[in-house]
């Protein structure tokens, strides 16, 4: 298991622990747990087509931006959601 620099421990080719898609934009969610508890990251990519292949790609056009920004809340939403639900779970207490 592979430590970063920030205290997260990764495991090489986790896969994210939820996605959101809209169209071609796609929300990858990551958990990485640390000392302090599971923190979220959150990478967001555009989905095409080259060659009969999919691939992705870190850049957006302006037609995109809009999406980008409702993956982009829809992610933030999951992620407040799991906070929440870890410090209200009984368990935790």
């Amino acid at each position: 298991m592979d430590t970063t620099t920030d205290g997260c421990m990764q495991k090489p080719k986790d896969k994210p622990v939820h996605e959101i898609r809209i169209g071609a934009i796609k929300a990858a969610i990551w958990a990485n747990e640390t000392t302090n508890g599971t923190r979220y990251n959150v990478t967001l990519s555009r989905l095409y087509k080259e060659d009969d292949q999919w691939a992705s790609t870190s850049s957006f056009g302006r037609d995109d931006l809009l999406l980008v920004a409702k993956v982009a809340d829809q992610a933030h939403t999951w992620v407040f959601q799991q906070t929440q639900e870890k410090n209200t779970d009984p368990q935790n207490s």
